[in-house]
């Protein structure tokens, strides 16, 4: 089985116009309204690639019941720990001449709260996928990535996770089976800028020293590299298209990678392509991914 957690989901408002002028009235030309959070989008992804997940985390009131209610629509189960005050935050995404995000905070998260996600994670057993993705609300404590991982820790379930900086850095030591950051991200944690591939794996393999087995490093345009926890990596371009929506981009690159693993008995390259196809996919459209774009786009790149 697959599991995915989104701690701090969202509703996103999505809205295009063709410019935005803060303090007047502004009238958009398109609108859309769309559950999300990076596990969320992983099980989506998951399901549209023909790969049965449950979603876990934490929802509340009316915006938490959209998002139950988007995700029935599209076959995804879920397993949500329903908070009892409050509702799960809406993100306003304005899409204009630049583009400008306004993010709720989401609602308090309990103590109580947090033993009800432990006890449905302890569930999991040997051979499932746990993915553990996005920011954490600020009602949560900063070591919950490594309060899981420490709990499920030598019980053969393979985690992966994809976080900022501090997050990431600080679960390595129970040996992530793979981390997705991006070629900034991977920069910053070391406080360096990278601008050669060459530049990049030598990092990359500084993750590796500090526990992660496979790193994923996302570089947009620039396609991406694997790094293996055999020694080996893997480079490819990205497919060519029009960048649309970058919005869950990186999550559909997890969710291709993981069914491209599942699909070749663990072969890192055709996962690795999968990845890759699944996240240029999502970011040539309006929506997130589906199987006969990625397997469009897996034919230019293999």
């Amino acid at each position: 089985m697959i599991y995915t957690v989104t701690f701090n989901p969202s509703l996103d408002y999505i809205v295009r116009l063709d410019s935005f002028t803060a303090g007047e009235i502004n009238r958009v030309n398109y609108e859309q309204v769309l559950g999300g959070g990076k596990g969320i989008n992983v099980s989506i992804v998951l399901g549209n690639l023909g790969h049965e997940s449950t979603a876990l985390g934490f929802t509340a009131g009316f915006t938490g019941e959209e998002i139950k209610r988007q995700l029935d629509g599209f076959g995804v189960k879920h397993d949500f720990v329903q908070l009892p005050e409050g509702f799960t935050r809406i993100n306003v995404k304005v899409k204009a001449d630049k583009e400008t995000e306004i993010n709720g905070q989401g609602p308090d998260i309990s103590e109580a709260n947090r033993e009800e996600l432990f006890e449905k994670l302890d569930k999991l057993s040997k051979g499932d996928t746990l993915v553990l993705a996005g920011s954490i609300p600020k009602t949560l404590p900063d070591d919950i990535y490594e309060k899981i991982m420490a709990r499920l820790e030598g019980r053969g379930i393979r985690i992966i996770v994809d976080a900022e900086k501090k997050l990431l850095l600080n679960v390595l030591k129970y040996h992530p089976f793979l981390i997705k950051p991006n070629n900034h991200e991977l920069g910053d944690m070391f406080g360096v800028k990278l601008t050669t591939d060459e530049e990049i794996i030598t990092y990359a393999k500084k993750l590796q020293e500090k526990g992660a087995q496979n790193v994923l490093i996302s570089m947009a345009g620039d396609g991406a590299i694997l790094l293996t926890a055999d020694g080996k990596h893997y480079k490819s371009p990205a497919p060519k298209g029009k960048l649309i929506n970058s919005v869950g981009a990186g999550d559909s690159m997890v969710a291709g990678f993981i069914t491209g693993y599942i699909e070749s008995q663990g072969d890192f390259e055709t996962a690795f392509h999968m990845g890759v196809a699944t996240g240029s996919a999502s970011a040539f459209s309006e929506n997130l991914a589906t199987r006969p774009e990625v397997e469009a786009l897996l034919k230019t790149i293999i």
